[in-house]
């Protein structure tokens, strides 16, 4: 906070010294005195602020030159060759409520600086599926939640957040160092959305037992739902999470419903026959079901952690793919063991497969490129924590599946061209220090 006051009174500064009559710059002496003079105060009581900063090496055996080619990945995981990685500078900045069940009110903001801000705006930002290696940008910055937290003293305390915050689906989260793996998974990618904007309401009935609820606009999207520009729409998000005895188990059931097509940034061009999840010109319901959880066995001393993830979803505007219809679903396992206080090893599966390219906007075989999707993924990362708040991990990663490899998007202009089937290999490292 003390950091924070001294950047804040030097912007006093400036702003002080650029009022100032015209004439002979002022000295250092008099910056000291204006700087020592005027501050804003912003050690508030219960307000904290933390973060990371996530740096790495990424090598890709596939691809050439500056193009990317691994279809399946989350863009600042596929640059080809070797690339040296600002993945992101998180900041955030957080009054929580307390425990007591009374009235009261807090905030939460979180921010992140870095070439994951850039595809975290979206996931796929060219014309055709697959990034090259110049759309890498550090200084891009993405508003990960901006949101007002409210407790009603009703029964055990009812919750709620206001304004912008994560996805509800998923086992994976935005935070890299938050994952067991460098690397994001397929699921993450290409199953569930990042974030919202709306109200999610919250309720513990007791130890084992909570349940959310909320309105929102849809799925990554300040306004309504729709991305075709012609409904007032919304999404209803629900979830209900069991917790087992002992709190070394949970399982996690997710739901979305939302009356229009959603804006799903992993996707962003259209083919006119066979429109992609949504496509401005496709307009449906879409609903997402997520079940996930995990387990820390008792036997193991907290060193062994097992989890699964697996999703399905549909897209249903029309009869048949020439509607934009499709159908989606994946399933993945992880694990993890620490071995001692400083090392681990954890390991990570996926699949992920659709039942026609309007899912991916990418071309499979098939009558008119519409055949099935299937994609895997399998990783082994090693973590060491040789310093307090330091984090280092050495990752490698194969992927394979329906030309997984190359080949474009579909457009406007037809069904795009087809790749190869992989395999795709990766290695790469990670430095993360979190404060």
């Amino acid at each position: 906070m003390k950091k924070i006051t001294a950047i804040l009174g030097v912007l006093a500064a400036v702003a002080s010294l650029s009022l100032a009559d015209s004439g002979p710059e002022a000295s250092a002496k008099d910056t000291k005195k204006v700087v020592q003079n005027n501050f804003v105060e912003t050690a508030q009581k219960g307000i904290k602020l933390s973060g990371y900063v996530d740096a790495g090496y990424s090598y890709n055996f596939t691809g050439n030159g500056n193009q990317s080619t691994v279809n399946s990945r989350f863009g600042s995981d596929t640059a080809a060759r070797g690339d040296f990685n600002l993945y992101a500078v998180k900041l955030a900045l957080e009054k929580a409520m307390t425990s007591e069940n009374k009235a009261q009110a807090g905030f939460r903001t979180d921010v992140l600086i870095g070439e994951d801000a850039n595809y975290l705006l979206n996931r796929d930002n060219n014309s055709t599926y697959g990034t090259t290696n110049t759309s890498q940008d550090s200084s891009a910055l993405f508003l990960e939640q901006a949101y007002v937290s409210i407790r009603a003293p009703v029964g055990n305390g009812w919750d709620f957040k206001v304004g912008k915050f994560v996805s509800i689906l998923g086992y994976e989260v935005i935070e890299r160092p938050a994952n067991a793996n460098i690397t994001y998974g397929l699921l993450f990618q290409n199953a569930y959305p990042l974030w919202y904007t709306g109200v999610l309401s919250s309720y513990k009935f007791d130890d084992y037992l909570d349940a959310k609820l909320g309105v929102v606009n849809g799925s990554n999207s300040d306004n309504n739902t729709t991305v075709n520009g012609n409904s007032d729409g919304c999404a209803v998000l629900a979830a209900l999470n069991v917790t087992a005895p002992g709190g070394n188990a949970n399982w996690s059931n997710n739901f979305q419903y939302s009356t229009n097509a959603e804006n799903d940034t992993d996707v962003s061009t259209t083919n006119s026959s066979y429109p992609v999840v949504g496509a401005t010109s496709a307009g449906g319901p879409t609903y997402v079901y997520n079940s996930w959880g995990n387990w820390a066995p008792k036997f193991a001393d907290d060193k062994w952690l097992l989890a699964f993830d697996a999703v399905l979803g549909a897209y249903a505007p029309g009869a048949g793919p020439a509607a934009g219809a499709s159908t989606w679903y994946g399933a993945g396992l992880y694990t993890k063991y620490q071995f001692n206080d400083w090392f681990y090893l954890a390991g990570r599966g996926e699949y992920f497969g659709s039942d026609n390219q309007n899912k991916t906007g990418y071309t499979t075989t098939g009558a008119n490129g519409n055949g099935s999707v299937s994609w895997w993924e399998y990783t082994i990362t090693a973590g060491f924590n040789v310093i307090d708040n330091l984090l280092i991990r050495a990752e490698y990663r194969l992927d394979w599946g329906t030309n997984i490899s190359g080949g474009t998007q579909a457009s406007s202009s037809g069904a795009g061209q087809p790749g190869s089937g992989g395999p795709a290999h990766y290695a790469g490292a990670e430095v993360v220090y979190s404060f």
